[in-house]
């Protein structure tokens, strides 16, 4: 905000002076402008740039750009299924539980053979919460599954399981952007 000590002080300054500071001014906003454009650019070229549409990925805006290869859980069904049963999951793999509407809804390890991480995203691609989600003991023990669900911090359109430990590894945290290319899938 401009007090009138500035402006009274700005009337006292030699013409060419009031110039230079209005013009110095204008270059700041003009540096701001473009290091906002140029960051929208960068997004947008990586949603242009999709590849191939059968092989969606997500990728973590951050400098490193880790990616993940991804399978889709985008019904009910598939949603419900998840990763039960999958023994090994590649490094950089993961799947994406899509939803149409924001979901609360908690996650457990019933039939999961492996360990996972989870990241919940909202719907612009922000991470809201992630939690490690440990082999059961027993992973056909509905009762131990049922007593150890995970729970989201806040409402969410997404769910990225991934194997544990891989959003610390990649220095990936809540409030950072995830970029999601689905192609045609």
């Amino acid at each position: 905000m401009v007090s009138i000590r500035s402006v009274v002080q700005l009337r006292r300054l030699h013409p060419s002076a009031v110039v230079a500071v209005v013009l110095a001014g204008v270059v700041g906003l003009i540096l701001v402008a473009s290091t906002v454009v140029s960051t929208r650019a960068r997004a947008q070229d990586a949603m242009a740039s999709c590849g191939d549409p059968s092989a969606p990925y997500a990728e973590v805006q951050i400098d490193s750009h880790p990616r993940i290869s991804l399978q889709l859980a985008r019904s009910e069904q598939e949603r419900e299924t998840g990763l039960m049963y999958v023994d090994n999951l590649p490094t950089d793999a993961g799947m994406l539980f899509v939803y149409t509407a924001p979901s609360h809804e908690g996650y457990w390890m019933y039939h999961t053979l492996i360990p996972l991480s989870i990241a919940w995203i909202d719907r612009d691609g922000t991470i809201v919460d992630i939690q490690d989600m440990p082999r059961l003991n027993d992973p056909n023990d509905v009762q131990e599954a049922a007593s150890t669900v995970y729970n989201p911090a806040a409402p969410y359109w997404y769910a990225l399981e991934v194997n544990e430990g891989w959003f610390v590894q990649n220095g990936v945290g809540v409030g950072q952007q995830m970029l999601f290319c689905l192609g045609g899938a």
